[in-house]
């Protein structure tokens, strides 16, 4: 259960993100309810959020693995349920997303995925315990501009797992509306 209201007074600017909100992912995002109650809060994250979404550097799918690992290593469900959504609405691989909190036991990544999900957790541990020998094969890997994209990027979703777990958000559900139901054309995995 949240632990603030997600029924924020409905400034314009909220009426906004609720119409782009249920655009785009179908329903109003708790994250964005839980910020509304100051909007100045909720304005700087919209922005920066628009600019994340023009990083490009880092391959999407490597980048929303270490997203992933590190809302995992967090223990944010709204991270992880968001995360798994956003991910299939781009095709990933269903067993990529289901099992990336177990990804040590798992045989669908490959070395470079790993050596991702490696540093996010590495990154995200308290305090960080980044190796030298693992940033140096995923710059070796990926390229400077890359290494950064994902340094980055496993720091901005410290800061929305922390975020969302403090106040309480938990899943919304998306990851319910991924996959089409057994019995319903293709099966299930």
């Amino acid at each position: 259960m949240a632990r603030i209201s997600l029924t924020p007074r409905r400034s314009l600017l909220f009426r906004a993100v609720e119409w782009y909100s249920k655009r785009a992912y179908g329903k109003v995002i708790d994250p964005a309810r839980a910020l509304a109650h100051n909007p100045r809060v909720l304005w700087s994250d919209l922005r920066f959020e628009q600019s994340l979404a023009k990083w490009k550097e880092l391959d999407s799918d490597l980048k929303a693995l270490a997203v992933m690992a590190a809302a995992a290593s967090i223990g944010c469900s709204w991270c992880m349920d968001f995360g798994h959504w956003e991910s299939r609405q781009r095709g990933m691989d269903v067993r990529k997303l289901r099992d990336v909190p177990v990804w040590r036991e798992s045989d669908v990544y490959t070395p470079l995925e790993r050596d991702v999900m490696e540093y996010a957790e590495a990154m995200t541990a308290n305090p960080p315990e980044v190796g030298d020998e693992s940033a140096a094969r995923l710059l070796s890997a990926l390229g400077e501009a890359a290494f950064v994209e994902l340094t980055a990027m496993v720091a901005v979703e410290n800061l929305r797992s922390r975020m969302n777990a403090a106040l309480g958000l938990t899943s919304q559900g998306f990851k319910d509306h991924c996959d089409i139901p057994a019995g319903e054309g293709t099966p299930a995995r």
